[in-house]
């Protein structure tokens, strides 16, 4: 299978399949989820998904090599932004309504979530700041390098990798709280 970029690229050569694809990929998984912890709504995340996908294929922009992913979550994330605005919700990550999102969407990460040491992981997740939070969910996962992820938060590459040190730190103290000693960094 061909990388995001590549079929980006192809879908700008004019192949339709590629598009199909690239819609497929993003608008029924995990830009859908981030989305849900950003406007608190599966619904309200799928309809900005889409239109996230729809203005960036129809504008066609040039985008740097390997940085499709992060310029679509980045317009997806600016999306959200202005949908909060309109709203006049509070533009906060939520994991807990990204797990209602993923409980809906019945995916094979609904059997990630059900084991109970994940589940104590992702009630730690939801107790820290957002801004950690999300630099956290965006690089572990979604996969983003720390380029993609500053891309997507409007941030330079050392601020993520403050956010995550910061992060790690409270998500151990969290796991510490729950009875996991045995953690990772």
């Amino acid at each position: 299978m061909f990388s995001d970029d590549e079929m980006y690229r192809r879908y700008l050569a004019g192949d339709t399949a590629c598009f199909d694809a690239l819609i497929t990929k993003y608008t029924g998984g995990r830009l859908v989820l981030y989305l849900a912890g950003l406007t608190h709504d599966i619904h309200d995340a799928e309809d900005l998904a889409i239109e996230s996908f729809a203005a960036v294929m129809l504008k066609k922009p040039a985008i740097r090599p390997g940085g499709f992913q992060a310029y679509l979550y980045r317009a997806a994330r600016n999306r959200a932004t202005r949908f909060h605005i309109l709203k006049r919700r509070l533009p906060a990550f939520s994991l807990e309504e990204t797990q209602a999102a993923e409980a809906l969407a019945a995916r094979p990460e609904d059997e990630y979530l059900r084991d109970e040491r994940r589940q104590a992981v992702r009630r730690c997740l939801d107790r820290i700041d957002p801004e950690p939070r999300e630099a956290l969910w965006l690089i572990f996962f979604e996969d983003m390098r720390y380029a993609q992820a500053a891309q997507v938060l409007g941030v330079n590459t050392k601020r993520i990798d403050n956010l995550l040190s910061r992060g790690k730190r409270l998500m151990k103290a969290e796991l510490i709280k729950e009875g996991i000693t045995d953690a990772n960094e």
